[in-house]
């Protein structure tokens, strides 16, 4: 299977731009983020450390790993130069995300349940990760398919989600009514790196994490990384509702950002995905947004919802415009469609019961070239 437009997006300089260090580890010029991490040597008793001691180091190692960063771009994958550090910067990682699972707060919704004993918060699960599948997904955006075209995105989909949309395409993975293990397989850090690694060696132009949404997950696919022995980007698609916390252990980790920007008004966020966390749904991804943003490739997407132009589209995107369109792709999505609890109670949710119309879309678009945002090349 071959997409020609995932040739040919390679030929827009703001895509080779905006997307040139993705380029550059998908081509293998440069290392993946998670290789220069792991072979930075942290100090060798991080498991006597209170939690505020390695949050100190983590801050100090951060800075080490964004110098590393610079200095080892297009330098190619010498093996040699990029043998694992014992401990290592991403053993401190490792060790921080598990200490999170005893007071959980991946997310902003701050559960603080102990997670390793049991308890279990709004995603449901517990100190377990369950994949439904893995693939060679060739209907992501164009520069996720590889440069010639036929390579796909190595998609790993998880069971369960922090978020309860009531138009979820995905429900029956995001919070499965016969439970997680009806719905996926139970993995540890070694198979899942064991996925990732035969997704790539298969032509995956990236190992993509979603869902669900892979942020309840986020502890073992750290933990994951340690085990993965080849180069490959990593691609983090999600809600991006990520705590800050969450976001620190992982923007030196994350090679390309696919974030949903779903909506800019809380109340929709409530009404519509359930979002009623510690911090509001537009607070928390704004912030989040700009942090990636600062910190790798981005194209964020967002879908557009019928009769919520006014309410969500429009400020999200004088949002991005005004604040890192110069920096990002962004995909306005015209997908959706009634599903879920809307498909079965339309007339619970009138204003999304319907697919978004053409004016609607056309709107968006007219819209988005007003700001100067660049969606074309990915839309």
């Amino acid at each position: 299977m071959i997409r020609p437009d995932a040739i040919l997006v390679w030929n827009d300089p703001e895509v080779r731009r905006r997307l040139s260090w993705y380029r550059s580890v998908m081509l293998d010029e440069t290392p993946a983020k998670f290789m220069i991490v792991r072979s930075i040597r942290a100090p060798g008793n991080i498991s006597e450390l209170s939690e505020d001691e390695l949050w100190r180091i983590h801050d100090e190692l951060q800075q080490d790993a964004e110098e590393l960063f610079k200095q080892m771009r297009g330098s190619g994958v010498d093996e040699g130069r990029l043998k694992p550090a014992s401990p290592s910067y991403l053993d401190l990682k490792i060790e921080i995300a598990r200490r999170m699972l005893r007071r959980c707060r991946f997310c902003e919704w701050r559960c603080e349940v102990d997670r390793l004993s049991g308890q279990r918060g709004v995603c449901g699960l517990r100190d377990e990760a369950y994949v439904a599948s893995f693939f060679h997904h060739h209907g992501e955006e164009a520069p996720l398919i590889g440069t010639e075209g036929q390579g796909g995105s190595g998609t790993i989909f998880f069971v369960s989600c922090n978020f309860h949309c009531v138009f979820c395409q995905n429900w029956d993975i995001s919070h499965p009514r016969g439970g997680f293990e009806a719905a996926g397989v139970r993995v540890d850090a070694r198979r899942l790196a064991l996925i990732a690694k035969n997704l790539r060696l298969g032509g995956a132009a990236n190992i993509n994490y979603v869902g669900g949404d892979p942020t309840p997950n986020t502890w073992i696919i750290i933990e994951s990384l340690k085990y993965l022995d080849v180069n490959a980007p990593i691609l983090w698609n999600s809600n991006m509702y990520l705590s800050m916390e969450s976001m620190k252990l992982l923007l030196d980790l994350v090679d390309i950002w696919l974030p949903d920007f779903k909506y800019w008004s809380n109340e929709c966020a409530a009404r519509l995905s359930n979002v009623r966390g510690k911090l509001g749904y537009r607070e928390a991804v704004t912030r989040n947004h700009l942090i990636a943003a600062r910190h790798g490739d981005m194209i964020i997407r967002h879908l557009v919802l019928p009769n919520h132009l006014e309410c969500d589209t429009k400020p999200i995107l004088k949002w991005i415009a005004e604040n890192i369109g110069d920096r990002v792709l962004v995909n306005i999505m015209e997908q959706y469609r009634p599903e879920h609890l809307v498909l079965t109670n339309p007339e619970k949710y009138p204003d999304i019961a319907r697919r978004t119309s053409w004016d609607e879309m056309q709107e968006a678009y007219r819209y988005a070239e007003e700001l100067g945002i660049v969606f074309r090349p990915v839309s």
